[in-house]
């Protein structure tokens, strides 16, 4: 369904990897600074959100649960291929699905990265045995790993618009216990209900002060507020002129300086994708070593254009 409505309203483009439908080059991208190595550590959610870009359910198992093992395999790739990672990062689904998630934090912290993980902050993290583990890791570890957790708007309504009735109230539950074992929090929101930057980041700052939530209202990359990827809008294609048109540096563009492992359903081995946003888009996968994804990307999707480029929005720290 969303193929249909994305090529409707992109008749003609974005069907050629290195030149757009008007004959221009299309902009590629280097990885020239990987900072940040994402995992997927699974499609499966313990909810199911309206307009999830990865379409994340209690049903949906199209990437299978990564490893410990896996991940500590591409841990030493790293090191391998001497790239400057300062940041792993988590993601899925919901990564607290996965039974290995505090194993797989273990292995990056003790590795010596930074740690991002990316939840809801629903039941799945609150089961007895994982808030066991992940105190322990905050008891260790402490600001080096950072628990970003989904909080769609900041208020109660439009939140439970998206994730359903009663998920606000669980998410402030989680976030009131991250905050009780001295966590380092931040939040992911999203830009569609007509608010300027402004006025969203003054309503989440009345929110963390009324929880008392330490989180900066006013820093980007500690309340991040994504534009909604809808692929029903038209968008341009980016071509190799564009950076100068725009004054952008492919080097501001995510692709730049990180890459993604996920496992696909029935795969014998990850792989390496080019993008966290696009994990359903095969042109994207690089290969299963971290080798072979230090080629260069191509603009070759409207997410790269909307979300990216114009919208400067990047899901790292």
């Amino acid at each position: 369904m969303k193929d249909n409505v994305e090529f409707e309203a992109n008749f003609g483009k974005f069907a050629d990897k290195k030149t757009t439908a008007k004959g221009e080059n299309r902009a590629s991208v280097a990885l020239n600074n990987p900072e940040t190595l994402w995992f997927n550590t699974g499609t499966l959610c313990n909810i199911e959100c309206v307009n999830c870009y990865i379409a994340s359910s209690p049903t949906n198992d199209a990437l299978v649960y990564i490893t410990t093992d896996e991940v500590s395999d591409y841990l030493g790739q790293i090191r391998t291929r001497n790239w400057p990672i300062r940041e792993i990062g988590f993601t899925g689904g919901e990564p607290y699905m996965n039974p290995e998630m505090n194993t797989m934090t273990r292995a990056a912290l003790e590795a010596g990265y930074e740690v991002l993980v990316l939840t809801n902050a629903m039941r799945p993290m609150m089961r007895k045995t994982v808030r066991s583990g992940i105190e322990k890791l905050v008891s260790e570890f402490g600001d080096k790993i950072t628990f970003r957790v989904s909080l769609d708007h900041w208020s109660k309504k439009n939140h439970d618009q998206m994730r359903g009735p009663g998920s606000y109230a669980k998410t402030i539950e989680g976030m009131s216990w991250l905050k009780s074992i001295g966590a380092r929090m931040a939040v992911a929101g999203r830009m569609l209900w007509n608010e300027t930057d402004s006025e969203a980041r003054a309503g989440y700052q009345a929110f963390y002060s009324e929880h008392g939530f330490e989180i900066d209202s006013q820093n980007p990359g500690m309340t991040v507020l994504f534009p909604e990827m809808d692929e029903a809008v038209e968008v341009p294609e980016i071509t190799s002129a564009c950076w100068t048109i725009l004054d952008k540096s492919p080097a501001q563009v995510m692709c730049s300086s990180s890459r993604m492992v996920v496992k696909r359903k029935g795969a014998q081995r990850p792989a390496v994708l080019a993008c966290t946003l696009l994990p359903y888009s095969r042109e994207f996968e690089l290969g299963s070593t971290l080798k072979e994804a230090e080629s260069d990307v191509y603009l070759n999707h409207p997410h790269c254009a909307k979300f990216c480029v114009l919208g400067g929005a990047s899901c790292s720290a």
